[in-house]
């Protein structure tokens, strides 16, 4: 019979409880409702967007000795950890049994279609066993050891196992090599001080096998168990154990396929809980990595030449690592597309625009304007007059952004093209194996500062678009191949496009300055984002704009353009708020009903940008007739009259780590219906986006969670009882809610946000029943460094209570852009008032149904608090 034994230690956090069992077994999960978005690919998080029951549960096979046929019968198909994972081999009985797995022939049609494995693990696999554990200072520390070998090459012997109660709701687990030192990834992580005192989880131990057991102690909730499948730890391959569905981590730029390595890697995954808890799961891993997912439900991790470091959060709050704040005018409207050819033909694009008085914050140009596809090299030619176009931005107020990919020249005689020679002096390319650059289509390397100086003494844009650093190779490998290696040929490749590691991307042997290439691969746009952010900022001594997030090649189809509302979530989730898709798609002919309506879904992504391809027609909004170009213009004007909203939501992200763009679970989490919305979202706790998703509809259906709902429009008011709703949308519309209890700040809108932001603010309340509402404001110069922490910014907060309305200065600063408000609209007034008075004064009003509506005109240049 296998052994359960539990280490009990008396350490905070550490269960010391009996041995739990149901039917005589050991319990080691319990039920658990799972929301998970994990890998940062667009079609993770959209494939797995709803609701799964997670039985983490039971080991369902018999514990008492029996053949090994009844061993293997017995394991329920859900429950089958792959023992034969390789998607080139065509596994056989006499292959499965040579790894000492069961091999059970698909029983059923369904199994052989869903992809239950044939190949899987008995219940009695050999994996390690843990040992004593010692007290450290920040939690406990232990080794585990395999008295049995495995079929996977080079197995560890004895493992580390280090387990630290960072905080009283983050626990961290680190699994290692405990004789021979191993790559670890070179990012700064939480560095906790001392030990939790008030843990809210428990940590359990199994002993033979190995398993680690995380509760939440109030509730007894499962949140981790590791106990359902062996543990491996090999020099050329570790697997840990969550569908059928495999999913490669390894970044690829690829337009967007459903189930394949894409351009990003995040491995983190959230899960709601029954009662609305959440937790989230992150795994600090570089290296690459298969999830597989499984109805038991379960998560299977494989990954090669590397630890085992992962952070579980029990409080559902973004801890650490928050991001940057935007400047003001990168929440405008950005316009770009492959092929404009000349500078003259962007600048036109620019003037037509604004002669249609449709707001635009940025002009981009992609690749067309370098001098033969090269890095820092404008073409003299057709882009002849582009300083003189981006001179005509700035005196307009608007900003200019430019393409860079990773890729510098090498084919050019010495001595003709700075970069590379200067690249070549200072050693900063990567090298292949034998230490020379590694030469592909195209080479790579990040930006230095002197590049950008270069650049921008031709051309003074503001912001910087870095492309292709998955990094993307037109050669796979190099021009000269990649090594027979191990980094190279791995003895285990998951499931990724094109079958091997170098597939349009450089050799995994390559060296780089920190490590090979193979560690370092799905970090390589990081590491680019960073020295990019860091050599803009020290250009232009502003707030940096540095854009590598987005959600891909996508296509010009309506299923292209509700997959983006997921995707936008995931990377909410994953820290990265500064997001959206190319609106109207990047390949592809666009129609003008599909373009209508992503220009108005488009208006709400937190990062708003036309962008396509060339050789097709142009998309952006003069392109069209002019019905449609007026309802994009109406969804643009609305988007910049919200930019107040949002931008206090990117402060509160950049101080807080809130989420600016979230899914309604975020803010309902007891109401379960929630974990299945995927075509609405919020922005903060205040608006409810409803988008029209398909072709021909006058009409939406949206959920409203519990609570009144006031129409953003009109002020009218839906008391919800939690339940789906079907709504007027034609053609140039789109609804947008305000949930009650809730302050909005708005703008009139300008044709640039240089022009908005001197506009004066109108507050919006959204009464709950109760008769409270609640909202605030941030507001600095827009584009300096570093305002909030030099303290060169204004902060109000908003209240309403007791039928009163007061504005609170918590904090200004002569430097903020003076704020004046001329207009207040509060929605869910029952009875029309007799009077309304501003600090003391009695002020004129219009009541209209469900609503009063007063004109103020309160100037707060030395900012003051008042109240009506």
């Amino acid at each position: 019979m296998k052994s359960y034994q539990k280490l009990t230690t008396n350490v905070p956090g550490i269960s010391e409880e009996g041995e739990e069992e149901t039917d005589g077994q050991p319990l080691c999960h319990q039920m658990l409702s799972a929301w998970w978005l994990g890998g940062g690919l667009l079609t993770v998080a959209a494939l797995l967007s709803g609701v799964t029951v997670w039985v983490l549960g039971q080991i369902w096979w018999d514990q008492h000795e029996v053949p090994f046929w009844s061993k293997c019968t017995s394991v329920p198909e859900n429950r089958r950890f792959d023992c034969y994972p390789e998607k080139s081999v065509i596994v056989t009985q006499k292959l499965c049994e040579s790894r000492g797995c069961c091999f059970v022939d698909g029983e059923t049609p369904i199994a052989r279609i869903n992809g239950v494995p044939w190949c899987f693990y008995p219940p009695d696999f050999p994996s390690y066993s843990l040992g004593s554990m010692n007290k450290t200072d920040l939690g406990l520390v232990g080794f585990l050891t395999r008295g049995t070998k495995t079929y996977y090459p080079k197995d560890i012997e004895k493992l580390q196992l280090r387990v630290e109660f960072e905080t009283d709701s983050r626990l961290h687990v680190k699994i290692t090599d405990a004789t021979s030192p191993r790559y670890e990834v070179p990012l700064d992580v939480p560095q906790a001080t001392k030990k939790a005192e008030n843990p809210l989880y428990s940590v359990e131990f199994c002993k033979e096998p190995f398993g680690l057991i995380v509760k939440r102690r109030l509730s007894g909730t499962v949140l981790l168990n590791t106990t359902v499948a062996p543990l491996f730890f090999a020099d050329h391959n570790f697997l840990h154990n969550l569908e059928w569905n495999t999913l490669p981590l390894w970044a690829r730029d690829v337009p967007p396929i459903e189930s394949f390595n894409l351009y990003g890697v995040h491995p983190f995954y959230l899960l709601m809980e029954k009662g609305g808890a959440a937790h989230g799961v992150f795994f600090l891993n570089s290296n690459l990595m298969e999830v597989a997912l499984q109805p038991a439900p379960a998560l299977t991790w494989r990954t090669t030449f590397s630890t085992l470091q992962n952070w579980l959060e029990t409080s559902g709050r973004s801890q650490e690592g928050f991001p940057a704040m935007p400047p003001f005018w990168g929440l405008g409207f950005h316009l770009c597309r492959w092929g404009y050819g000349t500078s003259n033909k962007t600048w036109e694009t620019v003037k037509a625009m604004r002669s249609f008085q449709i707001p635009q914050d940025a002009q981009w140009n992609d690749i067309d304007y370098m001098n033969s596809t090269r890095d820092f090299a404008v073409d003299s030619e057709k882009f002849a007059s582009l300083p003189q176009m981006v001179e005509d931005l700035h005196k307009h107020g608007q900003y200019y952004v430019l393409i860079l990919d990773p890729g510098i020249s090498s084919t050019q005689r010495p001595g003709s093209y700075w970069p590379y020679d200067e690249g070549l002096k200072r050693g900063v390319f990567i090298n292949d194996t034998e230490g020379k650059p590694l030469i592909g289509k195209v080479s790579v390397c990040p930006p230095p500062s002197e590049n950008l100086k270069h650049l921008y003494a031709q051309v003074p844009f503001d912001g910087l678009w870095i492309d292709m650093n998955e990094p993307s190779n037109f050669v796979d490998g190099s021009t000269e191949g990649c090594s027979k290696g191990d980094l190279d040929n791995p003895p285990y490749t998951p499931a990724i496009l094109g079958g091997s590691l170098s597939a349009k991307t450089i050799c995994a042997s390559a060296k780089q300055n920190l490590s090979v290439h193979y560690n370092l691969h799905n970090l390589y746009g990081l590491m680019e984002a960073k020295a990019t952010s860091r050599a803009l900022a020290e250009l232009r001594g502003k707030r940096p704009f540095v854009f590598g997030h987005w959600l891909g090649d996508n296509r010009s189809e309506w299923k292209d353009m509700f997959w983006s509302i997921p995707g936008l979530l995931s990377f909410s989730l994953f820290g990265v708020p500064l997001v959206g898709a190319d609106i109207c798609g990047f390949s592809g002919s666009t129609s003008e009903e599909l373009c209508i309506r992503w220009m108005q879904l488009g208006a709400f992504y937190p990062f708003s940008r036309n962008h396509n391809t060339q050789l097709e027609k142009a998309q952006d909004p003069t392109a069209f007739s002019p019905a449609a170009r007026t309802a994009m213009k109406t969804a643009l004007e609305l988007r910049y009259t919200l930019l107040p909203l949002l931008y206090s939501l990117f402060h509160r992200a950049h101080l807080q780590g809130e989420t600016v763009a979230r899914p309604l679970f975020f803010e309902f989490p007891k109401d379960e219906a929630t974990y299945a919305v995927e075509k609405q979202f919020l922005w903060g706790r205040v608006l409810l986006v409803t988008p029209v998703l398909e072709p021909g509809a006058d009409s939406v259906t949206g959920y409203f969670p519990k609570g009144v709902w006031y129409d953003y429009y009109t002020g009218s008011s839906v008391n919800s009882s939690g339940e789906s709703l079907k709504m007027a949308a034609p053609l140039d519309h789109i609804n947008v809610h305000l949930r009650e209890g809730t302050i909005l700040p708005t703008q009139k809108p300008g044709g640039s946000t240089w022009l908005a932001r001197r506009n004066p603010l109108t507050l919006i309340a959204a009464l709950s029943q109760s008769s409270t509402a609640w909202g605030d404001l941030f507001w600095d110069d827009g584009d300096s460094l570093d305002t909030f922490e030099k303290g060169n910014y204004s902060y109000l907060v908003f209240n309403v209570t007791q039928n009163t309305f007061i504005s609170t200065v918590l904090y200004s600063n002569t430097e903020a852009t003076y704020i004046t408000v001329d207009k207040l609209s509060v929605y869910g007034v029952r009875e029309e008032p007799k009077t309304v008075t501003v600090s003391g004064k009695n002020w004129p009003f219009t009541y209209l149904t469900n609503q009063v509506m007063s004109q103020l005109l309160i100037q707060t240049r030395g900012l003051r608090t008042w109240q009506l």
